[in-house]
């Protein structure tokens, strides 16, 4: 008998090796019925998995009754979802532009059972739809297509009841502008997907909005208002009597603007024709651009005031300097001539309100090419203006700047810049001599003058607000001298140029106005593109007679809107303007 078998009989068991006594301690503990802790086990796993199966339970419940979220997960990475956007508000908090929840229609190719039935009864409920595009969506191997966007709740209903597997809905955001046309160039207007792509939408967008969109912390609830500088009431008279003057005076377009000369705010700004943002197919209208910002126009003899503005600054001209306009100044084959030849010489304050072109070239030459050059670069006037609008347009000057370029630039011809930078020049005439940077967004003047730069002497913008206001006693703007609220002018009528030449009837007449003249808080830019002659401006169709009075009207309904008291009997503005000046006349 061997010695196993000895031990066996007498009832030893074989001793077991202390690798094995050590496992079976670190997974079952001494002394414990393994019996037991198995069948515990065992209970466990089956908790486990009927937790699990709980969950999946739950969560195909809640796809079920919130098919929307669910869609959104789905979607986010395949096809383009309507975003939150921040409303948008005028300087008083008036909602510009706001988003609504609509309901846009989706389709899950690879659930849809019978997709002819599902395209008949989907182009029978919604006429509108293409049967082609929907039958070349539905039939591709995506698990999600987009079929329209932005239904109406009751075709959402319609669709419902015909109960199609594989057809749903998804709420999105849509854009909505309660104002209408009213700011339109000034807003903007966002695609299909809520993206901006015009005006200040397009400006949140490139501004980080896209961004927090892309990181998903964009939400309706997260996002404030963005406060515009414009004041809707101002914009709404502003638009109306553009309205009246295009119509009254056939004009091809006209536009306007209202800026703060102190923080550089623009207040109100209208281009016509306009479009409505909520029917985005008219913003692609060539004729609906915004003329203001993305159109460059010869301004006429408003330029006059940055000639004059130039031999004052100088130091080596005064307000009695006199300049020879006895006959036409000619350059070569070139004759410059006055519209109201005076023939004789005129001094700094006639060759303003006479805006004679011949006082205007001669002060230009005198100060010579490269001074010409050098202010009117300081002013703003021959670069690019960025702004907040991510439209705008470079300003036309000659590749050769010469004399003649001079002499025609010094009133408002042979050079094209955007209808806003010339405003920011005028603003800084009159403003005490601090160019601004224009906005669209609220600003108050320590902000604003944290962005200024001195280009003017202060003595030498008193004397510029001292000749706008002579020029609408007294010169062409007298037609918009609305009683008691003492405002300064300077008109502007520019020839187009029609087959490489100037054309003598196709005219733009500008009209720009401070108010009020003495201490001015706001400038008002008056365009009106092709006017035509009528029987009460006795067939003239410069500035004078219609810019100027459309200019007047705006003026007696914005004045009180801005705040802007009347004051009755002041005195002349030699003494009211020029009291601290040297130069007194």
């Amino acid at each position: 008998m061997t010695d196993k078998a000895l031990t066996i009989v007498k009832g030893r068991q074989p001793s077991e090796p202390w690798r094995q006594r050590l496992i079976r301690s670190l997974l079952y503990g001494r002394n414990v019925d393994r019996a037991a802790k198995a069948r515990a086990r065992v209970g466990f796993a089956i908790l486990a998995f009927a937790a699990i199966y709980a969950v999946i339970a739950g969560r195909l419940v809640m796809y079920a009754t919130v098919g929307d979220s669910h869609g959104a997960r789905r979607t986010a990475s395949q096809d383009a979802i309507a975003t939150a956007r921040p409303d948008i508000v005028d300087r008083n908090g008036e909602v510009l532009a706001t988003d609504v929840k609509a309901p846009s229609l989706f389709g899950e190719p690879r659930r849809i059972i019978d997709k002819d039935e599902a395209i008949e009864l989907l182009t029978a409920t919604l006429p509108d739809l293409d049967t082609g595009e929907v039958r070349e969506r539905l039939s591709g191997k995506k698990g999600f297509v987009w079929l329209k966007r932005e239904i109406t709740p009751q075709q959402q209903q319609e669709i419902h009841r015909l109960g199609i597997p594989g057809i749903g809905f998804l709420r999105e955001n849509k854009r909505v502008y309660p104002t209408g046309s009213e700011v339109a160039h000034l807003i903007g207007l966002v695609n299909i997907d809520n993206q901006g792509i015009a005006g200040m939408e397009k400006w949140l967008d490139s501004n980080g909005l896209a961004d927090l969109h892309r990181a998903g912390f964009a939400t309706d609830r997260q996002q404030t208002p963005v406060e515009l500088s414009v004041d809707l009431r101002v914009e709404h008279a502003l638009r109306d009597e553009l309205l009246k003057a295009k119509a009254k005076f056939h004009a091809k377009a006209a536009s306007g603007l209202v800026s703060n000369v102190r923080t550089g705010e623009i207040v109100a700004m209208v281009s016509l024709p306009d479009f409505d943002p909520n029917n985005p197919k008219e913003a692609h209208d060539p004729d609906r651009i915004n003329r203001l910002t993305t159109g460059v126009y010869e301004m006429g003899s408003t330029f006059k005031a940055f000639t004059l503005a130039m031999a004052l600054d100088s130091g080596k001209y005064d307000l009695n300097s006199l300049w020879d306009a006895r006959a036409p100044l000619h350059y070569g084959k070139f004759a410059i001539h006055d519209d109201e030849p005076k023939g004789r010489f005129l001094n700094m304050k006639e060759v303003f309100t006479f805006s004679s072109n011949i006082g205007a070239a001669r002060i230009a030459l005198a100060q010579g090419v490269e001074a010409h050059k050098a202010f009117l670069r300081k002013m703003g006037q021959l670069d690019r203006l960025r702004t907040d609008l991510p439209e705008s347009a470079s300003p036309i000057v000659p590749r050769h700047w010469g004399d003649l370029n001079t002499i025609t630039i010094a009133f408002g011809h042979g050079i094209a810049v955007a209808p806003l930078q010339a405003v920011m020049g005028i603003d800084a005439l009159v403003n005490g001599g601090y160019l601004i940077p224009p906005t669209f967004l609220k600003r108050d003047e320590q902000a604003a003058m944290a962005l200024a730069k001195r280009v003017i002497k202060p003595e030498t913008s008193e004397k510029m607000r001292y000749l706008m206001r002579l020029n609408a006693e007294i010169g062409t703007a007298r037609k918009a001298d609305v009683n008691g609220y003492y405002i300064g002018g300077k008109t502007g009528t520019a020839e187009k140029v029609v087959g490489g030449r100037y054309a003598k009837k196709k005219v733009l007449t500008a009209f720009t106005a401070i108010l009020p003249a003495d201490q001015p808080r706001y400038q008002l830019l008056i365009m009106l593109d092709e006017p035509q002659p009528l029987k009460e401006t006795y067939g003239f169709i410069t500035s004078g007679w219609n810019a100027v009075p459309t200019g007047g009207a705006v003026i007696a309904r914005i004045a009180p809107l801005l705040g802007i008291a009347p004051r009755f009997d002041l005195p002349p503005p030699e003494r009211l303007i020029l009291a601290a000046s040297r130069t007194t006349q």
